[in-house]
């Protein structure tokens, strides 16, 4: 069973170097209590999934402002899943410039909440706290 605290990966796919949002959602986690971990900006979605692996995260959180974030996103949770890690037990969050149009795209591919600029970091909090907890089968 995995320990109480949740863990968070935080990551920034493709050629984007904007990360303040990042950062700023980082610091935010640790503050709730959460431990994150932040790969910074210009990572592949490879590096990504591999991360995500080894460090046995809770939550992937994939932050974008360059318009990459349906392809990347895809990408990473094909990986993810080539690599077995069990998605129904990991909860996938994306932040940053997202058109409302693709939202529903990103939720089609397993995506469980998406952020965009402004969102309320409360909210932000309780909705990946709730989800990690529904994810875990109530016991987090």
């Amino acid at each position: 069973m995995k320990q109480d605290r949740i863990r968070v990966l935080i990551a920034k796919p493709g050629l984007d170097g904007h990360e303040m949002g990042a950062r700023l959602i980082s610091r935010v986690l640790m503050d709730a209590g959460m431990e994150v971990i932040y790969t910074g900006p210009r990572q592949t979605p490879e590096m990504v999934a591999s991360t995500a692996l080894q460090e046995d995260v809770d939550v992937i959180g994939l932050s974008f402002l360059t318009g990459a974030h349906k392809e990347h996103t895809a990408k990473v949770i094909r990986l993810m899943k080539e690599n077995e890690m069990d998605l129904s037990k990991t909860v996938l969050v994306v932040g940053g410039i997202i058109p409302q149009e693709d939202v529903n795209y990103l939720k089609s591919l397993g995506i469980d909440a998406v952020f965009g600029p402004g969102s309320d970091t409360r909210v932000i909090v309780k909705t990946i706290t709730r989800a990690v907890r529904e994810k875990r089968g109530g016991d987090g």
